[in-house]
This record gives structure tokens, C-alpha cells and sequence, in this order.
């Protein structure tokens, strides 16, 4: 059986300097307190590496990031947060001679807990070695159990006798593992004409992450990011306060203003095309945000109600349109659609939970089973610094991280209404007419459909159906969280305090 072991950083990932991913785990699994801190000591890091000492500049950088982190929240960033952003630094010519072998092995001097996921599942590799973070009562104490040294031993206790096939590494922080191997290769690789004429398997993709950045903090944009926070949130704040005070038609114009945009495609359904029918008209979207329902009212310059599975208190008091909360109860949920489409318009997103990648996650049947009268509108967005979406943290914050952004970006656009050989009325299956849709706004979008669900979704990234989660991230939990705490604080465990502030 043929073998390859092969570097993590600067052979299979494009970058060879790790720090990006642990300003990343500084995000998200700490605060920005620790990111900016992390960013301050980066000048004494490069100054190390300047000296030859880039070992002991990973260990600091290691030590900064992890110490006091709960190895929970490590493994947690490095499962829905990580594989993203390295999975757009692939270096592919790297992949198409790791992906021909039969046992494939990954070195790196990241700790192990940080790439395992990502190398297993998506590069489809056998075995992990890398460096072992210390932890205590659950927490990382920011020291790793051996020196880097130590992972030639790791390589030769897995291969015991047997020689790798083949070693892929940096002339320098490759050559301990590579005199092993028995043959040797060194970027940049040049493919032959045997790989062309081979089917080569592409890496898995990543349709499911989670984190806040949008793009990875490099020092530079990692600075850039710092310095916008404060004037993100004022902006925000003064577009929040735009989309409360002021009506509905008037904020297109008062959009731009602050650097939002509006970009619509095809033909909005007038108000009179839709009040000569008997029922209002669902809108059915693709679901990209929480703001999706909001910039639909506001291009068609009324409000809208929209039906939503899970929406926290705050965005509720927020929001600018109606909200309508479903049940999970199929039955119970029917009844609640049928009314509302009866007293008018109603917007609907069917995948029941958002998806960032271009990937459409499997469509709810139960629409196509109440009205006829169905228009398809595909959804996107685009942003600079931060994601309007999370499954790990406190979803209040969606709309509020979504606005921060610099120039937030919404396309809109209107396919035709259904007509009626492709409902329910011409005899077809609510399956049939979602797949149909579906399929028709993964179309315009290019966007690929998938038959994942909300629960596929959050078990990959939070290890839950979502369901608790939501329950767990809601305002009135938060302000439960924070008087339990308090009270614990102050010594007083009268839980009678709790129930009356509450």
C-alpha cells in the first residue's frame, strides 16, 4: 500500500505562516480583548522568526491564543470555524499528488486538536501528527506536551519498519520527517502529464461553518477590523434607528446613504396584481440572514409578516416587520399560514435556517401544501468584515454584526409566480412543487441543492438539532444567565431575587 506524509502549512495550505488561524481561535473562542492582544505581541513574533527562532514564536503565539480557553471552545472553533478558511487555502497542485495514495498522514506543528477535523474529513487523511496542547480541569494552559522535534517520533512509531512512499515538505521545516521517506518532494509542484490524464478527487467542501470575520485577519486586516468595531456599531446603531423611525418606502433612499445597497433583478409583484386574488401571496426565499423577510418588505415597500421557526426576543423588538413565530407542530404550523395568507401577503424561507456557502439546504414541503399562489424570490448577500449568521453564539447579534459592515450588499430577485401546472393543484406532491422551487432558485443563484437540513446544519457545527440551542441563546436566557451569576457573586442563593427581576 502505497503511503504520503506530507506538511500541513506551506505544502498542503498555501500559507506557510499559521497565524492567521490563531487570530482566528483568539476570535471566536475568546474575545477581542485576546485577539487584539494576540495582534500587539505579532511585531516580537516576526522578530523571533527574523532571528531564526520560529519555533519559539509559534509557542508564543500558541500561548497567547489557548491559555485559559476551554479545550470544549477549541475544539468547537476548530470544527465550524477553521475548515473555511482552510479550505480556501488549499494548494491544489499539493492535493492532487496527496489524494493518489492510499494511506495519507498530515504533519504539522499546529496543535493537533486545531486541524484534525478538517484533515480528516475534508483532505480525506488517515492520520493527524502534530503537537498536543496541555490542558487542566478542561482548560488549555497555553504549553504544548513536547517540543516540535518530538513529531519525527511520531512518524516513525506510526510507520515502525515501513518507509512512507513518499514526503512532501519544506526544505527546511519539512527535512525532519522527509529523510524517512523514500522519495522526496518540495514545493512548487509541477503536475505531470500522468496526473492530467488521472480523475482527480476533489477535496470535500466545507457547506457549513460558523465564526463572525468574514475574511482571515492577516495582521494587517486584523488591524483594519479593530480599528472599524467602534464606528461599526455606531453605524448600526443609526441603521437600526432608521429602519424604526422612519416608514418603510422611505428607506431605499435613506440606504445608500449609509453605505448599504439594494441591488433588485426581475419584476416585484405590484400591490394591486396581488389584492384581485383571493388569498395574499407567499413569498418563498432562499434564507442567507435574519434580514432576508426585512430587505424583501422593503423593496416591495410594505410590511410584511414572515413565519420563523427561531427568532430571539431582541430581534423581534428590533425588527422592523411583523414576526410569527412556528411550532414545529405541523399541524399547528398549517393553521397559523393558512390565517395569515388569508388576511394577506406572507414571507416564507423553507430551508428553516440559514446557509452561507453556495449550497441550498433541503426545502420544507409544508408551503406547497397550503397555497397556490407561490412566488420564488433568490436571496443573496454580501459582506466585507462580518457574518449576519450564527449557530454557535447569540443570535440577537445577527442583524446587529450584519449592519456593522461597511457596505452590506442584498441582491433581490423575483422569479414569475407559479403557475399552476407546477402546484399542488395540478395534482403534483408538496415534494414535488419544493423540489421545484428549489431547484429553480439554485438555478438562478448557481447555487448547487442539497438535501441537508437545519439539523444537519447544527450538528455539524454545535453538535445539537439547534433546537436547545436557540432556547439557550435567547434574551431572556442571557438575562437569566447574568442575574444567576450576580447572585452567586454576592453569596445569596434566595432564588426568589431571580423570579422577581425577571
Amino acid at each position: 500500500m502505497d503511503s504520503i506524509v506530507s506538511e500541513l502549512e506551506g505544502v498542503l495550505l498555501k500559507n506557510p505562516n499559521p497565524f492567521c488561524y490563531f487570530m482566528l481561535l483568539a476570535f471566536e473562542a475568546s474575545s477581542v480583548i485576546r485577539f487584539a492582544f494576540l495582534l500587539m505581541l505579532w511585531p516580537i513574533i516576526r522578530f523571533l522568526e527574523f532571528l531564526g527562532r520560529v519555533d519559539y514564536g509559534l509557542k508564543l503565539t500558541i500561548f497567547v491564543a489557548t491559555m485559559g480557553v476551554k479545550i470544549s471552545e477549541i475544539e468547537s472553533v476548530s470544527r465550524a470555524v477553521l475548515p473555511k478558511f482552510y479550505f480556501d487555502d488549499i494548494n491544489m497542485e499539493a492535493w492532487r499528488i496527496f489524494s493518489l495514495y492510499d494511506k495519507k498522514v498530515v504533519v504539522t506543528k499546529i496543535p493537533k486538536i486545531m486541524v484534525e477535523r478538517f484533515v480528516k474529513v475534508h483532505l480525506r487523511c488517515d492520520e493527524v501528527v502534530g503537537s498536543e496542547l496541555v490542558s487542566k480541569y478542561g482548560f488549555a494552559i497555553g504549553l504544548i506536551k513536547d517540543d516540535f522535534d518530538k513529531i519525527k517520533d511520531g512518524i516513525i512509531e506510526l510507520f515502525g519498519d515501513k518507509q512512507p512512499s513518499l514526503g512532501l515538505g519544506r526544505p527546511k521545516c519539512g527535512s525532519s520527517f522527509l529523510s524517512l521517506c523514500k522519495e522526496q518532494l518540495q514545493p512548487p509542484f509541477l503536475r505531470s502529464k500522468n496526473q492530467n490524464q488521472q480523475i482527480i478527487i476533489n477535496p470535500l467542501p466545507v457547506i457549513f461553518h460558523d465564526g463572525r470575520l468574514v475574511i482571515r485577519p492577516t495582521p494587517f486586516l486584523a488591524l483594519i477590523i479593530l480599528l472599524w468595531i467602534p464606528l461599526g456599531i455606531i453605524i448600526a446603531t443609526i441603521r437600526i434607528i432608521i429602519g424604526l423611525i422612519f416608514p418603510i418606502w422611505s428607506i431605499p433612499y435613506l440606504t445608500p446613504l449609509f453605505g448599504g445597497k439594494v441591488i433588485v433583478k426581475g419584476n416585484p409583484p405590484s400591490s394591486s396584481a396581488i389584492t384581485v386574488t383571493n388569498s395574499g401571496v407567499l413569498f418563498v426565499c432562499t434564507h442567507r440572514t435574519l434580514m432576508d423577510p426585512v430587505v424583501l418588505s422593503i423593496v416591495l415597500q410594505r410590511k410584511i409578516p414572515v413565519m420563523t421557526y427561531s427568532v430571539s426576543r431582541l430581534t423581534e423588538v428590533l425588527s422592523p416587520i411583523p414576526t410569527v413565530r412556528l411550532t414545529r407542530v405541523r399541524n399547528v404550523d398549517a393553521w397559523k399560514i393558512k390565517c395569515h395568507l388569508e388576511k394577506g401577503d406572507l414571507i416564507m424561507c423553507p430551508e428553516g435556517t440559514t446557509c452561507r456557502e453556495p449550497f441550498l439546504l433541503r426545502f420544507s414541503a409544508l408551503f406547497a401544501e397550503l397555497t397556490n399562489s407561490i412566488v420564488p424570490v433568490a436571496l443573496n448577500y454580501k459582506v466585507g468584515f462580518f457574518h449576519g449568521t450564527t449557530a454557535r453564539g447569540w443570535k440577537a447579534m445577527d442583524p446587529i454584526f450584519f449592519l456593522m459592515n461597511p457596505k452590506p450588499i442584498y441582491e433581490v430577485t423575483f422569479l414569475n409566480k407559479l403557475p399552476e401546472d407546477a402546484t399542488c393543484s395540478s395534482g403534483k406532491s408538496p415534494h414535488d412543487v419544493a423540489n421545484y422551487v428549489q431547484r429553480i432558485l439554485g438555478e438562478t443563484l448557481g447555487f448547487e441543492c442539497t438535501n441537508f437540513t437545519r439539523k444537519d446544519k447544527y450538528k455539524i457545527l454545535a453538535g445539537n438539532d439547534g433546537i436547545e440551542l436557540t432556547k439557550n441563546t435567547s434574551t431572556n436566557y442571557g438575562i437569566k444567565k447574568l442575574i444567576n451569576f450576580f447572585i452567586n457573586v454576592v453569596g445569596t442563593r434566595n432564588k426568589m431575587i431571580m423570579r422577581y427581576f425577571i
